[in-house]
């Protein structure tokens, strides 16, 4: 199996996105990099193994370096946490959505970041709400139509910021991989 430059540079670009985002100052709850990184890899990479993979991965690398961190009391965030399997599992599945991502259009891109972060909201709300997650009150949530609204209701500031972050990171990630490939192919033309 041959692992082409744009698997690494990718990975390179994820693992730092992963990781850097949680140093950001004032970061809302539900600011992160993720959805956006598995569109980018499920549009970008075309080995649709390593476009699972890469995302997966990259946020794994990530905890990992903050769970370190976070033993050693050099950071307050740990790097791992109840339900994380979970949002891997959903992660890998917004990837999905990366595939009908055409990744020089941007339409398509600004699509495709509503479209992940709607699903994972919807789903990842259904989950809390299902699983007994609790209400603000410290009470889980009812198994009535109202109870799910209520789940519904209280994550949606987590959604605002989780739509601002994947188009934010969106761009920056279809747009960095779009520059890259531009200056990269102008040298390899300049140079031949």
């Amino acid at each position: 199996m041959k692992i082409d430059k744009s698997i690494i540079v990718s990975f390179i670009f994820l693992v730092l996105i992963a990781s850097l985002y949680r140093i950001m100052p004032g970061r809302p709850f539900g600011f992160a990099p993720q959805i956006a990184m598995a569109l980018f890899s499920g549009s970008i990479i075309k080995d649709k193994k390593f476009s699972f993979l890469l995302p997966i991965l990259s946020m794994l690398v990530s905890d990992i370096i903050y769970e370190v961190l976070f033993s050693y009391n050099i950071s307050p965030i740990a790097g791992f946490y109840d339900g994380q399997v979970l949002n891997y599992i959903l992660f890998a599945a917004v990837t999905v959505i990366g595939f009908m991502i055409k990744k020089e259009n941007l339409l398509h891109i600004a699509g495709g970041s509503v479209a992940g972060a709607t699903f994972y909201f919807i789903t990842s709300n259904f989950v809390v709400w299902i699983g007994g997650g609790l209400a603000l009150n410290n009470l889980p949530y009812a198994k009535t139509w109202d109870g799910l609204m209520t789940c519904f209701a209280a994550g949606l500031p987590f959604y605002q910021a989780s739509l601002y972050s994947t188009l934010f990171f969106s761009a920056i990630l279809f747009g960095g991989y779009f520059l890259f490939n531009k200056f990269a192919l102008q040298n390899k033309r300049v140079t031949a």
